[in-house]
């Protein structure tokens, strides 16, 4: 977890997607906070640098515990402390959890490409969908499924393949930042069958569908259609919509400038 402090209302916290880590931020923290902005780039349970292993995380909450803990610990929202929570990719899911729980503490939630679940259906639905629509195409590539066990029983893990990184994540990003992920990813659980994932009645309008919701769809993206991300954006009627031409999954390495810039003119817009 890296965290910045400065005198800025506006406090992000950044949540990284499947497999990845607080690392794929660099770029878009670093310019945040040469804005004077505050950021924290988490890790997720079992990514990035946290210490825990795939096999040793049992479920979705404690993959998720990091976010629920930081939002826990900030600033009621009457003070001086206001997030603005972004999430990206499988990330998105952690970020709807963190607002269920914690509506009030949370100024805007911004999906960056990200599976964005709607109030009244189970969480999984997202991936469900994106699974549906993309495994006969093979988009998986030269992913491998990595068998894991643990106190809630038998599953499985994902790790991503240097050509699905290469052609499906960061096909327009630098070679510099598809090398970092080559190196940094480790495999990770999409928690298909936690009961968290299952729970139709998880996210209710009172508490998730209160939070300001914007949607950052990466028109260019080879692994989450612009279809897929607008049907998101369908099931939840109000949330606000920002584009973001030439980006690749990748967004935070593809297209730093313009992502910034949103994430800036949505603390402008909710301080």
């Amino acid at each position: 977890m890296e965290i910045s402090s400065s005198s800025s209302k506006t406090h992000f916290v950044l949540v990284h997607g499947l497999c990845h880590g607080a690392w794929c931020w660099y770029r878009v923290a670093t310019s945040l906070r040469a804005a004077g902005h505050r950021v924290t780039a988490l890790d997720m349970a079992a990514c990035g640098a946290h210490p825990a292993r795939v096999d040793e995380v049992a479920s979705f909450e404690e993959y998720s515990r990091p976010l629920l803990d930081a939002v826990a610990a900030a600033a009621p929202e009457t003070e001086e402390e206001r997030l603005v929570l972004v999430g990206h990719s499988h990330g998105g899911l952690s970020l709807a959890l963190a607002m269920e729980r914690f509506p009030k503490k949370v100024a805007a939630a911004v999906f960056v490409a990200a599976a964005m679940p709607c109030a009244g259906k189970h969480m999984g639905v997202t991936t469900e969908e994106f699974m549906r629509g993309t495994a006969p195409e093979g988009l998986l590539m030269d992913c491998k499924m990595v068998a894991i066990n643990n106190s809630q029983g038998a599953g499985v893990a994902i790790h991503l393949g240097p050509n699905f990184l290469a052609h499906k994540y960061y096909q327009q990003s630098p070679a510099e930042d598809l090398a970092l992920a080559k190196m940094l990813v480790r495999p990770g659980n999409q928690f298909m069958d936690d009961q968290v994932m299952k729970d139709q009645g998880l996210l209710t309008n009172g508490n998730y569908g209160s939070v300001k919701k914007v949607y950052v769809i990466a028109k260019d993206d080879s692994s989450s259609t612009e279809e897929m991300q607008r049907w998101m954006v369908a099931m939840s009627p109000g949330t606000d919509v920002e584009e973001i031409a030439g980006s690749d999954h990748a967004v935070m390495s593809s297209r730093p400038k313009e992502l910034c810039d949103i994430l800036i003119k949505i603390a402008n817009k909710y301080e």
